[in-house]
């Protein structure tokens, strides 16, 4: 009877070896075809992972999160202890031995796997796991085991143990697109790693052993339970009595799961916006274009351009900007109020004049994150608030004219353009204030005139409306007659440089830098003297005007100086207001997305109130 179990055993043995040496004989093969990727894939630093990117206010505060994946990779010098010995006792005790795979571990389940017919023990060590997590499937195929151990054999010729555990640590799955320990602390209890109790610890670190099975947030009891056995693990290995064991299952583990931070949605989407731009500047790419002669090579540098805001975006980094949280929900909020329940829309923009910076922007009522942005995408024509601009500074700049020189107000032609006043009637001749303060279109046009166009527009396009085209460069844009328009932010920013003569484009972001706080991004800080002094000292004396006896008249302000300039475009269906205060530089645009005529609405002076409201 011995004698024929020993054939049994024997013959089970070698029908054993024969299914391990055709096995191994196939994945030789399939090893030998894959060595060019496995030494090129191998290199995890090339793996690609999309990092959280943070947004903070000038207080530096958190207002806007953006990740498909919750992440935050933590040193392994601080991971708690308790932790480390979890994943080592109940995952790899001879993690720090091996090569990269256990034969023993793997000899035990290829053996329980045959007598079951399945694939179900693994066997796997930490290594393994690692890259599974970063270079395989799940699927549980010989084939792919082989591959497994290949790749974790040269994971460890190129990373010490420590590195390895590591990665391990910030790579595992905890449910609900949550990847590592310590972005799994943060997510379930909003609390770092090491302000966990070890029964929290011993909570999530159930959780990547089946992240379904294990997800808190679906089957608290699942994770509850699998947490006990870890308890025990720890215990039975020393590492915490059995009775310290007793009282952490009898803590109560209490979720507080993180919400994704979404405030200031019309903030933020500007943020992103102008984050494309400053990489296009830092990296020269704003030059390239420049240079490109072709609309094929400008669309392959602006590819290029794209996958670097990628790249950035997925190396998780914190945006620095300058918004104010505090007045960007006040001004929200009032504009909201003053626009009311009916299809009227506005945008507003709120510069700092000492530094430049936006403070606040609206959007639009009812705004959502990545709609259409009414405060830099929203081109409309200007009407009169670009006199200033393209009119009254250049003249002031290039001639010896001043606010008390004259000028007439009567009918006024250059070619067939002949425009009328904004009230319909002539005037004879007045001082250059008078005819700025009523926003006399006659007098504009002789002014512009006088200067021509080419001096015009010499200043006018040192700011950046990126709407302009060559067909603006008549005599009509001297009245706000643009082929298509200015957004709000375009003409704040213009209107900066008459707070003292200088100017640089205003930016929402003051720095970019990655996790570790090394600065990656910065706008520079140098302006350029657009104006001189004696050119500013009439603007504003001209913008003062407009407000005490002009047509801004309901304007205030609690700011020692205020002046402003209003437009209006053609069957009113536009109406602007743009101006400055000691703090501050504003422009504001009321309208239907869809034109009309706002002329039943002239005398609420609804842009008035906002102006109003947003400047103090």
């Amino acid at each position: 009877m011995k004698q024929v179990v020993g054939y049994i055993i024997t013959f089970c043995c070698f029908s054993l070896l024969l299914l391990l040496v055709n096995e191994i004989t196939d994945e030789i093969s399939v090893a030998q075809t894959h060595q060019e990727q496995i030494e090129s894939q191998i290199k995890l630093p090339t793996i690609e992972k999309q990092l959280p990117v943070t947004m903070v206010d000038r207080n530096g505060l958190v207002f806007n999160e953006e990740y498909t994946e919750w992440r935050q990779p933590i040193p392994l010098k601080e991971v708690p202890e308790i932790i480390k010995q979890i994943y080592l006792l109940s995952e790899d005790k001879e993690f720090y031995n091996h090569v990269g795979f256990n034969l023993g571990a793997i000899t035990r389940a290829v053996v329980v796997n045959s007598s079951q017919d399945s694939m179900e023990q693994g066997g796997s060590t930490i290594t393994q796991q690692l890259v599974r997590l970063r270079y395989l499937s799940e699927e549980k195929t010989y084939s792919r085991k082989i591959t497994e151990l290949f790749y974790a054999y040269e994971l460890e010729q190129q990373y010490d143990k420590d590195e390895i555990f590591e990665m391990y640590l910030n790579e595992m799955f905890f449910g609900n697109q949550v990847y590592g320990i310590g972005a799994a602390s943060s997510y379930y209890f909003q609390k770092p790693l090491a302000e966990l109790s070890i029964a929290e610890m011993a909570f999530i670190a159930a959780i990547p052993n089946n992240p379904s099975l294990y997800n808190p947030l679906n089957h608290f009891e699942n994770t509850k339970k699998r947490q006990e056995r870890l308890l025990d693990i720890l215990a039975s290995n020393h590492v915490i009595s059995k009775e310290e064991a007793t009282t952490y299952k009898q803590e109560k583990i209490v979720l507080n799961k993180k919400e994704k931070i979404q405030k200031n949605p019309a903030y933020s989407t500007y943020v992103l916006a102008e984050l494309k731009s400053l990489i296009s500047t830092n990296e020269g790419f704003d030059q390239l274009l420049a240079e490109a002669k072709t609309e094929d090579e400008k669309a392959k540098i602006n590819e290029q351009i794209d996958e670097k805001l990628n790249q950035l975006l997925q190396s998780g980094i914190v945006i620095h900007t300058a918004l104010d949280s505090k007045k960007q929900l006040q001004d929200e909020r009032a504009i909201n109020k003053i626009l009311g329940n009916g299809s009227l829309q506005g945008s507003a923009v709120v510069i700092d004049n000492q530094t430049r910076e936006i403070v606040s922007l609206y959007a639009g009522k009812d705004y959502k994150k990545f709609d259409f942005h009414r405060a830099y995408q929203g081109v409309r024509q200007p009407g009169s608030s670009i006199k200033p601009l393209v009119v009254y500074a250049p003249l002031f700049e290039t001639t010896n004219y001043t606010p008390n020189s004259i000028v007439s107000g009567g009918k006024y032609c250059v070619g067939d353009f002949c425009p009328e006043n904004y009230d319909g009637k002539l005037h004879g001749n007045v001082s250059i204030s008078t005819a700025f303060k009523y926003s006399y279109n006659t007098s504009a046009l002789q002014l512009l005139d006088t200067i021509g166009l080419n001096t015009a527009f010499q200043y006018i396009e040192k700011f950046h409306f990126e709407s302009l085209v060559p067909e603006d460069k008549s005599y009509a844009a001297g009245l706000g007659g643009l082929s298509y328009g200015v957004t709000t932010l375009e003409m704040a920013d213009a209107y900066t440089s008459f707070i003292d003569g200088t100017y640089a484009k205003a930016r929402s972001i003051r720095q970019v830098s990655d996790l570790e706080g090394n600065v990656l991004y910065s706008w520079p800080t140098e302006r350029e003297t657009i104006w001189s002094n004696k050119t500013v000292t009439y603007i504003r004396s001209l913008l003062k005007d407009v407000v005490t006896s002009g047509t801004g008249k309901g304007i205030t302000s609690n700011s020692s100086y205020i002046g402003a300039k209003t437009g209006t475009t053609n069957d009113y269906k536009d109406f602007w207001l743009a101006g400055l205060t000691d703090r501050y530089t504003t422009a504001v645009w009321i309208g239907y997305d869809n034109p009309k005529s706002m002329q039943s609405l002239q005398d609420d002076k609804i842009h008035f109130k906002i102006f109003n409201t947003i400047m103090n």
